[in-house]
């Protein structure tokens, strides 16, 4: 009915707070905003542009000065006043509480008193939002994120410096799981986001994720085994990379198995992950298993990937579809290609 609603009666553009949403990783910055429109959202203005190395390390800015310019940059070049910004999972908390019934107004501060007892920081050092999950007679459970202040200080000076408004932050993969998993869907995915420098993964059941991690490996893992293997510029190892996957079909006999090792540790790792949330009570989601795994980021589109992953872990994995829950593809095609989307 809303989408109908919009569709004849859209909201008038002098209304509507241009914005877009920004993604800040270690090696790049990605922008793009969303218009609305008669037949739904529409894609607009999108980029990219990279990020020197040590600007930013694990999510953690080193280097204000040099990464507002940056976002000035792209300031100028798409007229840009506000944006909502993606967090990096290295610099968040995720965790559950099973509170007493009380009045909501009563949960921030009975929160804010046991929260140091879950993440390494002062309750006072510390930002936090939380959303109810449910509710009985006697207990409240609540999906808490939280960061470090400072942290959040940080990215909001950098943007200040830039001339940006922030209108929000939210979690890397909360974001992530809103654009790629259907709205009505209801089963429990692994959404894993296969990044240059490390890979994300979340288990997501009705739009929340309730498991997020980080682990240590990326594209970058690959192509420095390539160089390495056949003495190569990361140039060449990464368009060799890109070229062969993980087809088995190449003119070079090594690698193949080059690759495959290197996709083996993702595998493992994403297995335990795996486990860990089978085996474990999960937020009052214990034993409801993982159903299906959805591929995204950068390095996703390595040729054979998900098929090589369906194939060793016995669970059906696809490529995200970005514009699952926000475009209609019959009435308009994004001018955005499906690998970049990714």
């Amino acid at each position: 009915m809303k989408q109908l609603y919009n569709r004849y009666f859209p909201t008038p553009s002098y209304l509507m707070m241009k914005s877009f949403s920004i993604d800040i990783s270690d090696q790049s910055i990605k922008y793009g905003e969303l218009i609305p429109t008669a037949q739904g959202l529409r894609l607009g203005h999108f980029g990219k542009e990279k990020i020197p190395e040590e600007v930013v390390v694990s999510g953690e800015i080193q280097d204000q000065i040099k990464l507002s310019s940056i976002l000035k940059k792209i300031k100028q070049k798409e007229d840009i006043e506000f944006v909502r910004v993606s967090l990096p999972e290295e610099q968040m908390y995720l965790f559950t509480l099973s509170l007493p019934k009380v009045q909501e107004k009563e949960l921030r501060d009975i929160i804010l008193l046991q929260i140091e007892e879950h993440i390494p920081l002062k309750a006072v050092d510390t930002v936090f939002e939380y959303e109810i999950i449910s509710n009985t007679d006697a207990n409240t459970s609540v999906l808490v994120s939280a960061i470090a202040k400072n942290t959040v200080e940080a990215y909001l000076s950098v943007f200040k410096m830039a001339g940006l408004k922030v209108l929000s932050f939210e979690l890397e993969a909360q974001a992530i799981a809103r654009a790629v998993v259907p709205v009505e869907d209801d089963e429990h995915i692994m959404v894993v986001d296969f990044g240059d420098t490390r890979t994300g993964v979340s288990v997501v059941h009705g739009g929340k994720v309730f498991f997020t991690t980080t682990l240590d490996i990326g594209g970058i893992n690959l192509t420095n085994m390539i160089a390495k293997n056949f003495s190569l510029s990361k140039e060449k190892a990464e368009e060799m990379k890109r070229s062969y996957g993980l087809d088995g079909v190449s003119n070079i006999d090594d690698i193949f198995p080059v690759i495959l090792n290197g996709i083996s540790v993702l595998r493992d790792e994403l297995n335990k992950q795996y486990e860990y949330w089978k085996t474990h009570d999960n937020y009052g989601l214990k034993n409801y298993e993982i159903n299906r795994i959805i591929l995204c980021g950068g390095d996703a589109n390595l040729t054979g990937l998900s098929d090589y992953l369906e194939a060793s872990m016995k669970i059906k994995v696809t490529h995200a579809d970005t514009w699952i829950n926000i475009s209609e593809m019959k009435t308009s095609v994004p001018s955005m290609s499906f690998e970049e989307s990714l």
